[in-house]
């Protein structure tokens, strides 16, 4: 079962609609969903709500450190609580999946994200659940910081927004622990519209120039 949601950012209204805080968007979502406040806690050092999943309590925290030192708060959390890092759930950005992906893993590095870089460090284990949202990459990575401190385009947003919506629709499944159909969700994009089929033509004025040709000459012959 996972007991903290956790969903990385930057704080601060210049920051509020950067790739980076992706996660803050996602949690945000669930608590629009559930109806839920995020309240600040200095003890955490974030915005926290507690909300009951089938008599459950469970954690959404959005750490207010800066990136970098996220940790500090995730540990903070979850050391007052008692909550393992595998029922953590750290929700971010991710440069390795296009706007629009998102995909649920257990475990693994950082991949230099500094976010997960220090919950690594303060929860002393890599041993948590993290579910990646896709904000593609600039294709150099010289870029990266630039990129993700920038408002993505309006495109690229719908997508975003779009994966947000679907993850979110998880959240009680993965609340629940029931990972399998969490994951089906999570990663079941919208399947492409599907192409009419192609229509043949009805009669002989419908039909391409050299198509009728070819039945008048035959009908000629046959004559």
């Amino acid at each position: 079962m996972i007991k903290l949601f956790v969903g990385l950012g930057n704080p601060g209204p210049e920051y509020e609609d950067t790739r980076h805080n992706a996660g803050f968007w996602w949690i945000d979502a669930v608590a629009r969903s559930l109806g839920a406040t995020l309240v600040t806690e200095r003890g955490y050092q974030g915005k926290v709500a507690r909300v009951n999943v089938k008599g459950q309590s469970t954690w959404l925290l959005e750490p207010q450190t800066f990136m970098n030192l996220s940790g500090r708060s995730v540990a903070a959390l979850a050391r007052f609580y008692k909550i393992a890092p595998e029922e953590i759930l750290v929700v971010h950005d991710e440069l390795d999946l296009a706007p629009g992906q998102a995909k649920l893993k257990k475990g693994g590095g950082h991949a230099g994200h500094n976010g997960l870089r220090d919950i690594h460090a303060q929860l002393g284990s890599s041993d948590y659940w993290r579910l990646r949202l896709g904000i593609g990459h600039p294709g150099d990575k010289s870029q990266v910081v630039g990129w993700v401190l920038k408002k993505p385009p309006a495109d690229e947003m719908t997508a975003i927004e779009e994966a947000i919506a679907r993850s979110v629709k998880a959240f009680s499944l993965l609340a629940e622990g029931d990972i399998p159909r969490a994951t089906v969700q999570i990663h079941t994009s919208k399947p492409p519209r599907e192409k009419p089929p192609r229509r043949e033509p009805q009669s002989l004025a419908e039909m391409p120039a050299n198509a009728s040709s070819r039945k008048a000459a035959s009908s000629g012959s046959d004559e």
